[in-house]
């Protein structure tokens, strides 16, 4: 429920920003303006003011019965991560250099949530504790607009993360990735991070990919599956 004097828009806009970044919206679910609207106690107008702004930064799609989590293709994993490539390294090598004691202490902070959600296989703390990773490192970037367009082009793959970071074995990979950035960082040392967040990024795609063409399989049989039991046949 939003409070009082937030504004309406802003508001639900950040919750369900906050929610996709997290994996608490899947791509089965339909966000409805009218339901989003009732459940935050206001009229239905901002509600779907702010689910049209994150059709128009690419998280959500409309469909005839509400809005949906974009769902990338193996073709828009490779863009995203060919766009990111020339973004991120570069980004990360400046947040070394100018990195805080702050910014280092919530950065390691995050590291050892992250380490502990996957010791007790929490995916939830997991996602969680990984965005608030990103978010640190991001706040030692002194170009406000880099940061933000990072941000959002990581957030793109919050539905496929979900699938990696349920495979226990690619799971223990990327935070192993993860924590090799992180020692980088705290030796603010801009070359190897930039080159481990390379490294990462590269480990990612190949991840990401294989966990989306297992998704796209697993939907391809299903209606063969269905045809098949209606059939009566095996």
């Amino acid at each position: 429920m939003l409070k009082p004097n937030d504004n309406l828009v802003d508001g639900v806009y950040s919750d369900l920003r906050l929610k996709l970044q997290r994996s608490a919206i899947s791509p089965s679910d339909r966000l409805v303006d009218t339901e989003i609207a009732a459940a935050n106690g206001i009229s239905r107008m901002p509600a779907r003011e702010a689910l049209l702004r994150l059709v128009a930064e690419g998280y959500l799609v409309g469909t005839t019965r509400g809005f949906m989590v974009r769902e990338l293709s193996p073709e828009d994993i490779s863009g995203l991560f060919e766009v990111r490539r020339q973004l991120e390294p570069r980004a990360a090598a400046s947040a070394a250099r100018d990195m805080t004691s702050e910014v280092e202490e919530e950065l390691t902070a995050a590291m050892r949530r992250v380490e502990q959600a996957l010791g007790a296989s929490d995916i939830p703390a997991l996602l969680a504790a990984n965005v608030d990773f990103r978010n640190a490192w991001l706040k030692a970037v002194r170009n406000p607009h880099m940061a933000a367009t990072i941000s959002r082009f990581m957030d793109y793959f919050q539905s496929v993360r979900l699938g990696t970071f349920a495979d226990p074995d690619t799971a223990g990979q990327y935070i192993e990735g993860l924590s090799r950035i992180h020692v980088a960082f705290l030796a603010h040392d801009p070359l190897m991070v930039q080159d481990r967040m390379m490294l990462f990024m590269f480990a990612a795609e190949e991840a990401y990919l294989s966990v989306r063409r297992r998704q796209l399989e697993a939907e391809t049989e299903r209606p063969a599956r269905r045809k098949n039991r209606r059939r009566g046949t095996a």
